[in-house]
């Protein structure tokens, strides 16, 4: 079987060069190699962003009316080929192909939301500020700015950061995810496609030697990160000691609070939704879910029947729910931890190694199907660490009171939700909770573009307006949204990313 070549997008170009350092990429439904991707030296990277300084000036110039009229020519374009764009996603990341065209749906509210630059770039003006001062504000590009994104969303996280950049007339270089990289270039393709002048936007492929060489590069002027809380702590640390603004995402570690008078049905299709969607390896997946006795027998046996039908595959597979995760590698330290939550004495309800899956072709995939323990307790590993896969904890619980001093001691903060009947419980805890993103009756609160995104504690380092002199918004640190979503078909199975918020 042949194999394709992934290789950087410099300048408007494929790169031409010979690669000393390539990486394999996977099929994770069948465990095939298809393809190989380059690997960035220094000099490579160096050529990206020469290319990006080069394209800034003329870029920084052009009006926020032929920007905006690019981004929506881009708007139009992505959504036009959202389904190409989604197969490559299932083909390298594992996921469903709904799930993918959710993601990418995700995107391009962004992209909606840059193409309204004109407005959102405009100053201020105050007149006698003091005696016979006028003041002004405007909001100027910084000039090239990096991207570093992980395999877990390789269009949706890109396009949290790169519409905005591009759009407030900055130039970009994105170093995506080594495990699937191909869709960074497509994008790259239809920026082409849409009149972005070749260099404002790049991409290098890669692993630490191109990370870190961003990092350094004098000529990067802010860095915005996805990823693991150390590598995102290693991200902004070294990119700040370099004089760089930088945003750095990490990893999170959501807990779920179920209160005795919740609705226990629709709790029950929120957790399998919001645990075992992409396989678990999204950063607002619930991973814990904290039951407040004596609900806890009930929810957890309505967990168990959703998860004996759920339908395990392929994601190229019209009826597959969850795909396999993206790498041998990953699935096995995934794996470790069924072991070691057993050595520590928690209870393996539903053991994922021996869900059936379905669909040809997959005896070597990556594979492994929901996975529940019960019983689990702080101080275990699988409670403590940030698993990234489709391992569910349940914790008991006797009281809120209890429930909410677990979830504030975890040195996370990204996301959490409550499931309650009774709105005081519910303002109550959006109000106590030490964490960035709330949902009531919602188990995955992410924002559209124009709010925020964003943890507290250890899931978020950094600027938060990295990308405009005065901030071109897209990040806040305030206690953000908390969203009313509703799955369509009111209760039902939907493992897919949610579109509709």
């Amino acid at each position: 079987m042949s194999t394709k070549n992934i290789t950087h997008w410099i300048a408007g170009q494929a790169w031409t060069g010979t690669a000393e350092r390539r990486g394999d990429v996977y099929d994770p439904a069948t465990g095939a190699v298809t393809g190989q991707v380059d690997f960035a030296s220094i000099r490579e990277v160096d050529q990206a962003v020469s290319a990006a300084v080069e394209a800034f000036p003329g870029w920084r110039s052009a009006s926020v009316a032929k920007r905006s009229q690019v981004l929506f020519a881009f708007r139009e374009l992505i959504n036009s080929r959202r389904d190409e764009l989604a197969s490559i996603i299932v083909s390298e990341h594992g996921k469903v192909h709904s799930d993918a065209l959710g993601e990418i749906a995700r995107g391009i509210e962004v992209v909606e939301y840059a193409c309204g630059i004109p407005q959102l770039s405009k100053g201020g003006f105050t007149e006698q500020a003091s005696t016979g001062v006028d003041v002004y504000s405007i909001r100027q590009p910084l000039g090239p700015v990096a991207i570093i994104s992980p395999f877990n969303f390789p269009a949706m996280v890109p396009m949290w950061f790169f519409p905005i950049a591009i759009a407030a007339g900055n130039t970009v270089v994105l170093k995506p995810s080594e495990k699937d990289p191909s869709a960074a270039n497509f994008i790259a393709e239809l920026w082409k496609e849409a009149g972005l002048p070749d260099g404002v936007f790049n991409v290098v492929h890669g692993d630490k030697v191109s990370v870190d060489r961003l990092l350094e590069h004098p000529d990067v002027k802010a860095v915005s990160f996805v990823g693991s809380t150390p590598i995102a702590r290693y991200v902004y640390e070294t990119g700040t000691s370099y004089g760089k603004r930088v945003q750095a995402l990490g990893g999170a570690k959501n807990h779920m609070l179920v209160l005795p008078d919740a609705d226990l049905d629709l709790a029950a299709d929120a957790a399998v939704n919001a645990g075992f969607g992409a396989a678990g390896e999204r950063c607002m997946a619930i991973s814990v879910l904290v039951a407040v006795d004596p609900v806890g027998d009930e929810l957890v046996e309505k967990i168990k029947e959703r998860i004996a039908g759920l339908k395990v595959g392929p994601g190229c597979n019209g009826d597959s729910e969850m795909g396999p995760l993206v790498t041998g590698v990953h699935r096995d330290k995934v794996t470790s931890y069924l072991d070691a939550g057993l050595a520590d004495g928690a209870t393996l309800t539903v053991d994922g190694r021996k869900h059936p899956i379905s669909g040809e072709g997959t005896a070597d995939g990556f594979w492994l199907g929901p996975t529940i323990f019960d019983n689990v307790k702080p101080g275990m590993s699988i409670y403590d660490d940030e698993i990234f896969g489709p391992v569910l904890s349940v914790v008991r619980v006797d009281s809120y009171d209890e429930g909410l001093e677990l979830i504030n001691s975890s040195p996370y903060g990204n996301g959490t939700a409550i499931f309650t009947n009774d709105g005081g419980a519910a303002r109550r805890f959006q109000y106590e909770v030490e964490v960035g993103m709330v949902g009531i009756n919602v188990p995955i609160p992410v924002p559209v573009a124009y709010y925020s995104f964003g943890g507290w504690k250890s899931s978020l380092f950094g600027d938060t307006h990295a990308y405009g002199e005065d901030g071109v918004k897209f990040f806040t640190r305030g206690k953000a949204v908390t969203q009313r979503w509703l799955d369509p078909s009111h209760g039902g199975i939907n493992l897919g990313f949610p579109t509709n918020s």
